[in-house]
């Protein structure tokens, strides 16, 4: 009858052995994978200034565990818009607004080609690994127009001014050579009716 206790202390530490293993192998995933830490993101640029039709990285880097899910979501006074989603390795599912406009990458970074005075605004990207976790963050693009009429408009004016300028040059040139020929002409004239007047003087004496 005595032998009874030793089996039920056997089985009762080996379940305490298993418990304390299986809490050991949970503190090493949660320290290999803390809660509100699996997904880290960094955004080199968070301000970019650009112009219309210029082509525009926006850059970004990320370390999880696993294949995330990355979103891009685009902000403005016009409301919000969903641009892409996708996961490294797959294909991306861009919306219709930007359909042969946008190019991913597998780092989460997406590229905007030929971008207008509209694509202003906030872009945000929220990447979510497999276990839940996520982590966003945004990027400020402002596009300026370039006043291509105002510079078309002012290398006109130039050309005309220069023109003007040639054309007042060669006015005062050939008015210049009028006035010496017609100087040059008034002295013959009164040169040769000076000699006539010595020459009748001379015939009277």
């Amino acid at each position: 009858m005595r032998p009874l206790p030793s089996r039920r202390r056997k089985s009762h530490g080996l379940s305490l052995g298993v418990f304390a293993l299986c809490l050991a192998a949970a503190r090493c995933l949660q320290t290999l994978h803390p809660a509100g830490q699996g997904v880290s993101l960094y955004i080199p640029q968070a301000a970019i200034n650009a112009t219309v039709e210029e082509d525009i990285l926006l850059s970004v880097a990320y370390s999880c565990h696993g294949i995330p899910t990355i979103e891009w979501k685009y902000t403005s006074n016009w409301g919000v818009q969903k641009i892409v989603e996708w996961k490294p390795g797959t294909q991306a599912n861009i919306s219709q607004s930007h359909k042969d406009r946008v190019c991913t990458f597998d780092n989460g970074s997406i590229q905007l080609f030929s971008v207008g005075v509209r694509d202003s605004g906030y872009y945000v990207i929220t990447v979510t690994e497999r276990l839940g976790s996520s982590q966003f963050g945004t990027i400020v693009l402002h596009v300026s127009e370039i006043l291509y009429e105002d510079l078309h408009f002012v290398a006109v004016f130039l050309v005309l001014l220069a023109a003007v300028a040639a054309v007042l040059i060669s006015l005062m040139w050939v008015c210049n050579k009028c006035a010496y020929k017609f100087q040059r002409k008034r002295r013959h004239k009164l040169k040769e009716s000076t000699t006539e007047e010595i020459e009748l003087q001379d015939v009277e004496c």
